[in-house]
């Protein structure tokens, strides 16, 4: 109990009003953080995360992705109650839903489309992240094709090598840096308010199939980066890509920049996970640059 009280402390300060720990309660499903019910008698209930203390950056990032990704007023994400640290641990603290149900994957749709027409003025975002365990860096640029070669593919290129993945991975992948610009020829590329890590596991449904997001890699960027991070692990139904297109049609080509794309968190999954992503790595980038021609 004692590790919680200023975690308590931070929550009344927050909040305004006493909040007396009387559960706390384990939940599964983190592969990075801890996470765990925080509940009252009176029936105040609230998430909390938490890891090492050198970790305060990601959740004070977290916090932040959410209540800008909140400010759109279009998709329901947490609210972000408080995050910071003690001698112990870090933390962030956000309000608790439900979701139990499956999440309206047409609402899904419509709702992401109208998250992406929010804009920025430039590519990137105001503070560096994380992508899962990764740091995502995010500074401003002004050309989507030279964010994306050096903070995006490039960067996990050169964390790649660090991490002894050269010859072939760092062959083709410098080759496609070089070839990319044929993939988004003619196209008008926005700086769309963006999620960051769309997989399946990042989306739930309240009870009544509310859809939530959760768990950002927030930036601003090309909203094709959303649509394709969608692909890697599955999780969404036709109904979602039907009701996106109705509100927003892609551009002609997406279907080559959907793996183009999604190398990127293939190339991260290597550098957190190990090898067994390397193969899949390697096809990708292969067939990118057969498309490329």
């Amino acid at each position: 109990m004692k590790q919680w009280q200023s975690i308590i402390s931070h929550i009344e300060q927050t909040i305004g009003r006493p909040f007396s720990l009387e559960q706390q309660k384990s939940l599964g499903g983190g592969s990075i953080n801890s996470a765990f019910l925080l509940a009252d008698k009176n029936g105040q209930q609230y998430f909390a995360k938490t890891n090492q203390p050198s970790h305060l950056a990601m959740f004070e990032a977290e916090a932040r992705g959410l209540q800008e990704l909140a400010s759109s007023h279009t998709l329901r994400v947490p609210q972000s109650v408080c995050f910071g640290e003690n001698p112990v641990q870090s933390y962030i603290v956000l309000e608790y839903l439900e979701m139990n149900g499956q999440a309206d994957q047409r609402l899904l749709g419509e709702q992401l489309a109208a998250m992406h027409r929010v804009t920025a003025d430039k590519f990137g975002w105001q503070i560096d992240n994380t992508i899962g365990a990764t740091h995502q860096p995010n500074q401003w640029a002004a050309n989507w094709l030279d964010f994306w070669r050096d903070q995006r593919l490039g960067f996990q290129l050169r964390l790649a090598a660090k991490n002894g993945y050269g010859g072939e991975l760092q062959s083709l992948g410098e080759k496609l840096l070089l070839e990319m610009p044929k993939l988004f020829s003619g196209r008008e590329i926005k700086a769309s308010m963006l999620h960051g890590d769309l997989w399946g596991g990042n989306v739930a449904g309240l009870k009544d199939s509310t859809p939530v997001i959760y768990d950002p890699a927030f930036y601003y960027g090309d909203r094709e980066a959303d649509l394709a991070m969608t692909y890697v692990f599955g999780g969404f139904t036709p109904d979602f890509y039907a009701s996106y297109q109705n509100a927003w049609p892609l551009d002609d080509g997406f279907a080559v920049r959907k793996t183009f794309y999604n190398i990127y968190h293939i190339i991260n999954h290597l550098n957190m996970f190990g090898g067994g992503y390397h193969g899949q790595a390697i096809s990708m980038l292969e067939q990118v640059l057969a498309e490329i021609g």
